[in-house]
């Protein structure tokens, strides 16, 4: 499959989605979003893809943020329209049934922070800078960040990082949790890849329902959905292989 502005590889059972427009540090304009519900899609129903990857282009950004050069012509409902399609897309990454995690390779700044949040797992490179500047153009973050963030880190540090504009190093958003582990630029590729290789001897059916369960803390009936989740998975076949695999001292072989 073709993408205009991002690159797609897959290999033992990995997809790597790199945002590919290295010339404005990978920012997020109309085309990266349709690329990416495009290849979300794809990647949902793909069955030799278990996990998938994002990261940017080159060795300066994950993704710099919005294309502000499509926001002067945009109206208030034009506008809204905008962040719906932010928070469409990045809804499609959160609640994909399959782990996605953010190899964050530099900046990671507005729409690239928020798109680093609809990601399951984070890491970040040393050269990584993130945060929120919207502010700083009378804006707010509109891609899911005011929502993301505060569960991630707390509303104290979130209302600090979205009020005061700053970018924090890579070491200060693992102190705070915003990313899980912190490696050299020449390591986060191939450490991100470890991860995914360790996730994909997992169960697919367990990881899917585990995304749902996690992804349902937020709601009232969180506890609810994970009672429900874990009985549905009795009756699926990944439970049965790995139960037997467990009493029959083996590794299970999830297909």
């Amino acid at each position: 499959m073709n993408y205009e502005s991002i690159k797609l590889t897959i290999e033992r059972k990995i997809a790597i989605v790199t945002i590919n427009r290295p010339e404005s540090l990978n920012a997020l304009n109309a085309q990266v979003f349709n690329d990416l519900e495009n290849v979300f899609d794809y990647l949902d129903s793909e069955k030799s893809v278990n996990c998938v990857i994002v990261t940017g282009s080159g060795d300066k950004a994950f993704v710099a943020g919005a294309d502000i050069k499509e926001f002067p012509s945009l109206n208030q409902e034009q506008a809204k329209e905008l962040s719906a399609r932010g928070h469409y897309v990045f809804n499609k990454i959160e609640n994909l049934s399959k782990p996605v995690i953010a190899a964050v390779n530099g900046f990671a700044l507005g729409g690239g922070l928020e798109l680093a949040l609809a990601c399951h797992i984070r890491y970040a490179s040393e050269n990584a800078k993130l945060g929120l500047p919207e502010v700083t153009l009378g804006l707010i973050p509109g891609y899911g960040g005011t929502q993301r963030l505060p569960k991630l880190i707390g509303k104290g540090r979130a209302n600090e990082m979205i009020f005061s504009a700053k970018m924090i190093s890579a070491e200060k958003a693992k102190s705070i949790g915003l990313v899980n582990e912190v490696f050299s630029l020449e390591e986060l590729l191939p450490k991100t890849q470890h991860l995914a290789e360790q996730i994909v001897k997992n169960s697919p059916q367990g990881i899917a329902k585990a995304i749902k369960a996690v992804n349902a803390s937020d709601h009232e009936k969180g506890t609810e959905s994970e009672i429900n989740y874990f009985g549905e998975l009795f009756s699926e076949e990944d439970f049965k292989e790995g139960v037997s695999a467990f009493l029959e001292k083996r590794k299970p072989v999830f297909n």
